[in-house]
């Protein structure tokens, strides 16, 4: 047994990518994938739901494939067949000749007549297709899983419970950043330097017997702190920008490709695979920026200029394995996995890793965490009136004033026509009493909420791409059709703030250098100044 043997019960490939009841506990590799186990807080939750089900309970476990049904499933059916039913593949039938619909018919049918609950594994995809597709004789199911389906989950008696993966998101948001216990737990424990990690052991004994291999090196990398942070502030990067959900299949073959495939880390880690992480991760390559001080760095490695401290780093990641590094694009990935690491980095390589500062994610969290926290004490209004004012409303302001840049920052360009522009004066604010009662569900998206004269909006979805659209815009960015679902989102909501203007009394008109103010008094009568 060699490290890469071990490490391959991490590859989606290998048949430990997926348990099941045929395992033989007397398995090599078995001892490895038993080491690596990270027990979730809804294993701890299906665990209370299995040990206290009554008789007529039925349990659904469900969520996306890859994201650990299967491996819980597996563990607590082994112990626990006496005492309840368990259907561990929604997707599968029991025989070549019947659809996966109608075998959860029979299971449903057989568990009616029993006195057991019943545990079903299933993926979000099938309870729809169940839905649709289901006997007539559990419409009573099929009417509960509608009613999970649409979230309405105080409609669903007693006697079902739903865990769903998607209720216990892999990234978290708090005072000190953003944070993923999952990943990290997986990534400490993999590399964690004792000789009771027998994946540690291995890399011990490979590294005494036979010196530094690329794999040791990838491993001893994974085993620092920094670069552990590097990799889960990418995973979260994926997460909000490309909407790439984080499955633990898919964050165990990462992992696998890391350290496997035919590279050091750092190149691994940017060179796109077949694995999904890997491939939204791609276009976040440090090598593809371009500053001043990156271009000068690859400048003068190209022409063989080496700055004394960056000689100096590479004697230090030379004790890792780290040798045959030649070119730029390699030592800037190997920077940017680095970032925070004081130990083997100096003056000339933070330098760079400056450049590889993105405050758009940080900002995301900032303004997600304060309307999860809204309170409406005056200093959680203070500071959510700045995110409002500075960034939402200023970029609100700026599109829609595109064709008229002179209005005043409470003035609204409303319609243009011969040369003439015509506008309104609005008090837009937030909403702080729809803040307060509307609480954030998921890490993706926050709603924000607008009153326009006291009229409140419809809330706003913010995900990371609209909020850097917005802070582009406050910038002077002029968006284009790249950026059309963003723009339909602001249109959607000028087109509400631009309902309340045209309830307006009084109207200013625009043309040239000339400045008009007309003003409805009466039915008939209209008082105009600015006209001389």
């Amino acid at each position: 047994m060699d490290l890469k043997q071990a490490l391959s019960i991490l590859s989606k490939a290998s048949p430990y990518a997926v348990s099941t009841e045929r395992e033989h506990s007397q398995d090599y590799l078995a001892d490895y994938k038993r080491y690596i186990y990270i027990k979730t807080d809804i294993e701890t939750d299906f665990k209370k739901a299995l040990l206290s089900a009554k008789p007529n309970q039925i349990i659904f476990l469900c969520g996306s494939s890859g994201d650990g049904k299967s491996e819980i499933l597996t563990q607590y059916s082994k112990k626990h067949k006496a005492t309840h039913y368990f259907h561990l593949d929604a997707t599968h039938s029991f025989n070549p000749s019947q659809t996966a619909v109608q075998a959860l018919d029979e299971r449903f049918s057989a568990f009616k007549q029993s006195d057991k609950p019943l545990v079903v594994g299933i993926n979000v995809g099938m309870l729809g297709n169940y839905a649709e597709e289901g006997s007539e004789e559990h419409r009573d199911i099929k009417k509960v899983i509608k009613d999970f389906l649409s979230r309405k989950r105080s409609a669903i008696p007693e006697q079902y419970v739903f865990l769903d993966f998607e209720d216990y998101p892999k990234f978290t948001f708090d005072a000190e950043g953003s944070a993923s216990d999952f990943a990290e737990q997986l990534l400490k424990k993999l590399t964690d330097q004792t000789l009771e990690n027998p994946f540690y052991a291995l890399y011990d004994r490979e590294l005494k017997s036979r010196g530094h291999t690329q794999l040791t090196a990838n491993f001893a990398l994974l085993s620092r702190p920094a670069v552990q942070q590097s990799l889960i502030g990418l995973l979260l990067k994926a997460r909000l920008i490309k909407d790439q959900f984080l499955t633990a299949r898919a964050l165990l073959d990462f992992i696998f490709q890391l350290l496997a495939a035919d590279g050091y880390l750092f190149d691994n880690l940017f060179a796109g695979s077949d694995n999904e992480l890997l491939s939204r991760i791609q276009s976040f390559d440090p090598s593809n920026l371009h500053t001043r001080t990156v271009d000068e760095f690859v400048l003068q490695h190209g022409l063989g200029i080496e700055h004394e401290d960056f000689a100096a780093f590479k004697a230090k990641i030379n004790s890792l394995g780290i040798f045959e590094v030649t070119e730029a694009t390699s030592f800037l990935r190997l920077f940017y996995v680095l970032c925070g690491d004081n130990e083997l980095c100096n003056e000339f390589v933070s330098n760079i890793q400056n450049e590889f500062t993105n405050n758009l994610v940080e900002a995301y969290a900032s303004a997600w965490m304060l309307h999860r926290d809204f309170d409406g004490s005056g200093k959680m209004r203070k500071a959510l009136s700045s995110f409002y004012k500075e960034t939402l409303i200023a970029a609100l302001h700026r599109y829609c004033n595109r064709h008229a840049p002179a209005l005043d920052k409470d003035e609204y360009l409303i319609s243009e026509l011969n040369g003439y522009k015509t506008a309104v004066s609005l008090e837009v604010k937030p909403d702080f009493s729809a803040i307060k009662h509307n609480a954030i569900e998921k890490i993706g998206i926050f709603n924000a909420y607008l009153k326009v004269d006291e009229q409140s909006l419809k809330p706003m979805p913010i995900s990371v791409k609209l909020l850097e659209l917005l802070i582009k815009i406050g910038q002077g960015y002029r968006p284009n059709k790249h950026d059309k679902n963003a723009v339909l989102l602001l249109d959607e909501a000028l087109e509400q703030m631009l309902a309340v203007a045209n309830q307006k009394d009084t109207l200013l008109i625009l043309t040239g250098d000339k400045r008009y103010k007309v003003v409805k008094e009466e039915s008939d009568y209209f008082e105009v100044s600015g006209m001389h």
